[in-house]
């Protein structure tokens, strides 16, 4: 198995919201007011005739209780944007920021009493982000144990076991481990940055969850052995959710011990969250492909940390570095460290196929006496770029750019010439969020009629928790630890403390309940969900061909096919469809619950591309109660001979809510 990680490339994540704040004088107490302008993702059924008193009561959803309570005098609104932006402007004193207070934290909680089980390399439990501060204790179902030596766990970390080879306590010697734990869960740390840029305030998607720490990795990798010792414990210890960001190749599930033990956690009601893997952009190239579990793939996010590459001719690109020192102002270029002495120049880098990163060939550089470097992306790498901590000053260009400055470096008649020039973090980059280009791409080898990856998170330059310094050696051993890095196990424990706080809302919810919710809808948790369980996967699994044999290895089910019984991949009652385009229809049952308003009435909209025939049976779907369930049938037909990839989606739509399905046919 391996760690989904493209080290040392890659998080802190503002949840659909961009915070900037005016100047203030450095000595500010938490009772002066800041003005923050908010941008906001428009909301579902957004519409520029949508009222303005409807769009601010929207916009009052992002605020905090206190900022509208009776001891406040005034609406802490200065402005609110409909045109220019959609946003406000807001008045707020540090209590009541909204990085704290906020969205989805403020209406429905950030995971209290929740507990996050991690496989990973371990955890540096002496980071800030995994303080106690405002935590509850654990749960009374929790039955781990805390194997740190003579370090004791808190009320944040609960509990860490180490199954990797040398019975060491669950430290973390990589960093891959502390990283996704914050991720998911780690607590509010002020001032967080990587070498000064990116600077905010650091959060885990779920800061009020319990984290346990399973080490089943090291720096030498890890083993299936203790991947399966570290999951029998963390189902037995009573997780809530597992946040997997290990992977391996494609395996017909009866042959993957991860689909199997991935299968047992589901049947205890443990939410499961993977990470797709980083063998992007080939297709075909998933790990973690069962549809027990959330796979998740990687997207960029909407910031930059910019790092500005100008040629001697005038001609500018724009980069990204984590680290940003004084700029390099007109040294000489030279390309690759084989054209000379580069000693005082800007040296222009390939990244090899060996795996090295920009970090590691700006040592070599360094050594050689290099000034600066400029690292070329990957030609498949796209328009992605990584904001490294790099050890010297440096930029990172896309691909495209990338040819350009090599051809004027080799080929330039006069002397070739390079700055790089720092601009520091810049929010709102556009087009955001994308798929980054390592990430996994389906169709799922193992299951091709199930849609994966599942979702896509944040994944691409990441700032969270780190155990050791980063950066150039003069970096200050007293600097805040936290560091960028990407790959989609990054984007896995985003989801996983997502996931943790529906679970502590609906604690009752199924798995597949809390992966629907997830999947449909980004706007709340209140609407329809596709649920999912135990039996309909042993059918499915009969359904792909697995002998009865070969269906007990995953489920301890015996004889489950014997009497023919079995449903096709379309049939599974999944939130998405995929269809070979050879078959030219399909027509298939979907299942919902209503968990939102007792009497509500949904009506379907259904966006599919020309050449695609789409119908849903009922178009609407009228509920009187909690719980009530409905069904309704999906038909879609084309002609074979024309079409052979598609994709669309259809959505249910009731007020606020909007529950998407997609649809792929492939």
């Amino acid at each position: 198995m391996d760690l989904n990680l493209r080290l040392p490339l890659a998080m802190l994540v503002l949840v659909g919201l961009l915070v900037y704040t005016t100047p203030t004088h450095a000595n500010s107490e938490i009772s002066i007011r800041r003005t923050y302008i908010v941008r906001v993702r428009p909301p579902p059924n957004f519409s520029p005739d949508m009222s303005s008193s409807n769009l601010e009561t929207w916009y009052r959803s992002f605020l905090p209780p206190s900022s509208m309570s009776a001891s406040r005098p005034h609406t802490p609104f200065i402005y609110t944007y409909r045109e220019a932006i959609l946003g406000f402007a807001v008045n707020l004193t540090k209590v009541e920021g909204l990085r704290s207070n906020g969205g989805a934290w403020n209406s429905i909680g950030m995971g209290e009493g929740s507990i996050i089980g991690l496989l990973d390399t371990g955890i540096d439990m002496s980071h800030p982000s995994f303080h106690d501060d405002g935590m509850k204790p654990p749960p009374a179902k929790w039955r781990g144990s805390c194997d740190f030596g003579d370090a004791k766990c808190n009320k944040k970390l609960i509990g860490g076991r180490s199954f990797s080879r040398g019975h060491v306590p669950p430290v973390d010697n990589v960093g891959h481990g502390t990283h996704t734990a914050s991720t998911a869960a780690g607590q509010f740390v002020e001032g967080a940055s990587v070498l000064g840029n990116g600077n905010g305030t650091a959060a885990g998607m779920a800061p009020h969850a319990h984290l346990a720490m399973y080490r089943v990795c090291s720096e030498f990798g890890c083993w299936n052995s203790d991947i399966v010792a570290g999951l029998d414990a963390a189902i037995s210890d009573g997780v809530d959710i597992l946040s997997i960001s290990l992977g391996g190749r494609s395996r017909p599930f009866h042959r993957e011990l991860m689909a199997t033990g991935t299968f047992s956690a589901m049947r205890k009601g443990i939410f499961v969250s993977c990470s797709a893997g980083n063998s992007g952009p080939s297709s075909g190239t998933l790990s973690n492909e069962e549809p027990w579990v959330l796979t998740v793939g990687a997207s960029t996010m909407d910031r930059q940390m910019k790092a500005i590459v100008k040629l001697g001719d005038g001609r500018s690109f724009v980069g990204e570095s984590a680290y940003q020192p004084s700029n390099l102002v007109s040294l000489p270029l030279a390309y690759t460290l084989d054209s000379g002495n580069v000693k005082g120049k800007v040296v222009a880098c390939d990244l090899d196929g060996s795996g090295s990163s920009g970090i590691r060939i700006g040592k070599t550089v360094q050594e050689a006496g290099g000034a600066g470097m400029i690292v070329f992306g990957k030609q498949v790498s796209g328009h992605n770029t990584f904001a490294e901590p790099h050890v010297l000053p440096a930029s990172y260009v896309n691909p495209i750019d990338a040819a350009v400055i090599r051809e004027y470096a080799k080929n330039s008649s006069s002397k070739p010439t390079a700055s790089i020039v720092y601009e520091g973090t810049s929010l709102g980059t556009t087009p955001a969020p994308v798929v980054a280009f390592f990430s996994s791409r389906g169709p799922s080898t193992a299951s091709p009629g199930v849609l994966k990856p599942d979702i896509i998170g944040p994944g691409v330059n990441v700032i969270a928790a780190w155990p050791f310094k980063v950066g150039p050696p003069t970096t200050s051993a007293n600097s805040m630890k936290f560091n960028s890095i990407s790959g989609t196990s990054m984007s896995a424990p985003h989801l996983s403390g997502i996931a943790a706080i529906i679970k502590s809302v609906h604690p009752d919810w199924s798995p597949a309940a809390i992966k629907s919710a997830i999947m449909t809808t980004a706007y709340t948790v209140d609407g329809l969900i596709y649920d999912t369980d135990e039996e309909q996967y042993v059918l499915y699994l009969c359904g792909l061909g697995y002998t009865d044999s070969e269906v007990e290895t995953v489920t301890h089910q015996k004889d489950a096919c014997r009497k023919g019984r079995k449903i096709t991949e379309a049939e599974l009652n999944y939130p998405s469809i995929a269809v070979n385009a050879k078959l030219g229809k399909l027509v298939v049952n979907r299942t919902v619950t209503n968990v939102g308003e007792a009497s509500s009435t949904y009506t379907v909209d259904i966006a599919m591309p020309k050449g695609v025939t789409a119908s849903i049976s009922p178009n609407k779907l009228e509920f009187t109660k909690a719980k009530e369930v409905k069904t309704f049938v999906v038909s879609l037909s084309w002609d074979a001979n024309e079409i052979k990839h598609a994709e669309g989606s259809f959505t249910w739509l009731f007020g606020k809510q909007a529950v998407r399905s997609p649809i792929v046919i492939f």
